[in-house]
Order: structure tokens, then C-alpha cells, then sequence
């Protein structure tokens, strides 16, 4: 009988999309095929505890795996802290008599879809899911992922990037250039959080300088983006050196725009797939797509967002290299639409982590060859 390949799931995280993550690792862990995979969950506390969690799947979602975990032993055996020495080692092997061959790491946000994680598996030279560490790391700036998108030539809103001590220097200098800039509405951004966080849309100057402090809270870097007037647009990529697009999908968002409230919150919000554009805007939809994403050489997945005009316009919004994995999550969706169902999302996205450390590790023993000449 073959062995089965070790898959660690790593989910919860120290950002503000830890119940996000929380639930989409739950229906990833449930879709994982048992038969070829075995599963082990590691679940990261919002203080930076990470723990072998062994109980019911269905408790990751309600946050309960933390209490369970505790219940069945001494708080000071938990897997490591940051303070711990020699990280690596202690993440991936204590407490375990077994060989992880590929982490899963389903965190979003800060500390988890960064380039943190992925640096830290990079070190322990263990294969995992979706993009490299520089992919992840851009991917997660919105303002870094807007220049290298500028030099792709993918159209984009007119922007602007503001720090939080441009706030406590001058704020009302601050306001005064914005508004210079831009007509309101527009649209205020934490620049490296996910789900909608902190994002706020302004229609004047009140709102605007209220909207910041929001920003401010979640990020020391804000931006400051014009408003688009058109369809919310999605598209999910797969793959590496060959990535696929899949169908386009539509959000029709409950309230103004999607906010965190419209997309996990509030049952009125719809999706629509396939999308309700012309056949001729959603091609071009799928290829900006795929452009983005060898754009920052992104590996596994990524969901990159769009408007679309009432013109037919295209801009793209952003891209999000570890997108959400929950029941109403696009990604998934998508490609289910696309024919792919998620178990067989999920398996692809395990051998792709797989191949992608494989062809690295080749590279890497030609380059320590060629040296050694």
C-alpha cells in the first residue's frame, strides 16, 4: 500500500482575518482526500501560540480548537512561541514521529500571506501551497503590487500612498492634498490587509479624515484610491510555469461597496457566475489575469479583482495570492464553475506546491554544480 503524503494545515494566524482563516482551513481539511493524504493541523492563536491541534475539524471554524487543545495538556507544551530559539525545527517536528512533506497554509493577512510563512518553509526547505516569499510579499503591499502592475501595462485607479505620521504631522495639509488630487467619492485602504479590512469609502471631508484614522489603525501605510463606477469582477488563476484562468465571476455587494460586513456578514450580497459582461470583456479579463499574476511571479494561486465600466473599461482592482477557501469563498467557486470541484482544487493545489519545491530543488543542485566546476 503507498504511503501517504504528510499534508500540514496551518490556519488562525496573528492578523485580522484570523476567523477567516479559521473557517476556510476547515473546508480545506474537509476536502483533502484521506485516502491519499494525511493531515496534520496546526493552529496559530492571535497572541502567537501554535499547537498541534488534533481534535473535531468542525471546531477550527468556531474557535474552539484553542480551548480543546488547552484541556488535553500543559499550557507550557504548546509547539513554540516567538520567543523560542531554532524555530524551524520546533514548528515542523515537535511533537511529531512523522515526515511533513507539504504545508497547506491557510492564514490570510499580516504573518500569513505576506512572505512571513513562506520565508520561514523556505528555510526549513519544505514544499507548500501558492506564492513564493517576493510574490507574497508584493502581492500583500497593495502600493508595491500597483508599480510592478504599472510596468505589466495593466490599467489601474488613479492612487495615492500616505503614511500614518503624514497624519500626525499635518492632517489637515494631508486632506487638503487629497482632495486636490481627487473628487470624492473615494476610497481608503489599510495597504496590507485583506477580506475589506479597514477599508472605507469617503464622500467628503469628515468622512475622509475619519477614514484614515480607520486605515491608521490596521496599517502604517494608507492608500488613497479614486472610485470606480462599475461591476465587481473576479477571476481565479491556477497553476505555475502555465497558469490557468478560470470563469469570471460578479459581485453584487449588500451594501455600498464590498466591505468585510457584505462579504461575511450579510446573506443580501450575490455572486453571479459566470459574470454578467459580454464574452469579449471576460476573455480579456482572464488574460490581464494571468498577465498579473506571471506580473509577480506568483506560483499555485492567485484571485485577481476587477472593475468594469459601464464603457467596457477594464481596471484592475487587486490581486490576493492566498484568497479565502470558505463556503462562499470566489475562488473555489469559480473553478467549480470552471470544472474543477474543490476536492480536486485542493489536490491540485498540493501537487503544484510539490512540483513547484521539485524544480526549485533541480535548479538549485545545477547552480551548486556550475559552481563547483
Amino acid at each position: 500500500m503507498a504511503t501517504k503524503i504528510c499534508v500540514a494545515v496551518l490556519f488562525g494566524g496573528q492578523s485580522s482575518e484570523h476567523n477567516i482563516s479559521c473557517i476556510s482551513a476547515q473546508y480545506v481539511i474537509q476536502n483533502i482526500d484521506r485516502e491519499k493524504y494525511e493531515i496534520v493541523m496546526i493552529g496559530i492563536t492571535m497572541d502567537g501560540q501554535w499547537f498541534h491541534y488534533n481534535g473535531p475539524v468542525e471546531k477550527i471554524s468556531t474557535g474552539e480548537w484553542k480551548e480543546l487543545v488547552l484541556e488535553e495538556m500543559d499550557c507550557n507544551d504548546k509547539l513554540f512561541e516567538l520567543e523560542n530559539n531554532n524555530l524551524v525545527n520546533r514548528i515542523i517536528s515537535n511533537g511529531l514521529d512523522k515526515k511533513i512533506d507539504v504545508v497547506f497554509p491557510v492564514l490570510h493577512g499580516v504573518n500569513g500571506e505576506d512572505g512571513t510563512i513562506q520565508g520561514l518553509l523556505e528555510l526549513a526547505q519544505i514544499p507548500y501551497v501558492g506564492c513564493n516569499v517576493i510574490s507574497s510579499a508584493i502581492g500583500m503591499d497593495k502600493s508595491m503590487a500597483k508599480i510592478i502592475f504599472y510596468s505589466a501595462d495593466i490599467p489601474q485607479a488613479e492612487y495615492f500612498v500616505v503614511n500614518r505620521s503624514d497624519m500626525i504631522l499635518d492632517i489637515n495639509g494631508l486632506l487638503n492634498k487629497i482632495e486636490v488630487k481627487f473628487t470624492y467619492p473615494i476610497f481608503i485602504k489599510p495597504v496590507n490587509t485583506g477580506s475589506s479590512v479597514g477599508v472605507s469609502k469617503a464622500h467628503n471631508r469628515e468622512e475622509l479624515k475619519s477614514a484614515l484614522e480607520i486605515a491608521a489603525v490596521y496599517d502604517r501605510k494608507i492608500l488613497i484610491e479614486e472610485f470606480i463606477k462599475g461591476k465587481e469582477i473576479e477571476c481565479a488563476v491556477l497553476g505555475n510555469e502555465f497558469p490557468e484562468a478560470s470563469t469570471v465571476g460578479e459581485i453584487v455587494p449588500a451594501n455600498e461597496f464590498y466591505d468585510f460586513e457584505s462579504k461575511y456578514n450579510n446573506s443580501e450580497s450575490k455572486t453571479l457566475i459566470p459574470a454578467n459582461i459580454s464574452d469579449e470583456i471576460k476573455e480579456k479579463i482572464r488574460e490581464y489575469s494571468i498577465k498579473a499574476f506571471k506580473a509577480l511571479d506568483c506560483s499555485g494561486l492567485s484571485r485577481v479583482d476587477f472593475f468594469v465600466k459601464d464603457s467596457g473599461e477594464i481596471i484592475l482592482n487587486e490581486i490576493n495570492t492566498l484568497p479565502g477557501f470558505t463556503n462562499i469563498s470566489m475562488y473555489a467557486k469559480l473553478w467549480e464553475e470552471s470544472g474543477v470541484n474543490y476536492k480536486d482544487l485542493v489536490e491540485k493545489l498540493i501537487n503544484f506546491a510539490i512540483e513547484r519545491f521539485e524544480y526549485c530543488k533541480r535548479n538549485l543542485c545545477k547552480m551548486g554544480d556550475t559552481d563547483g566546476q
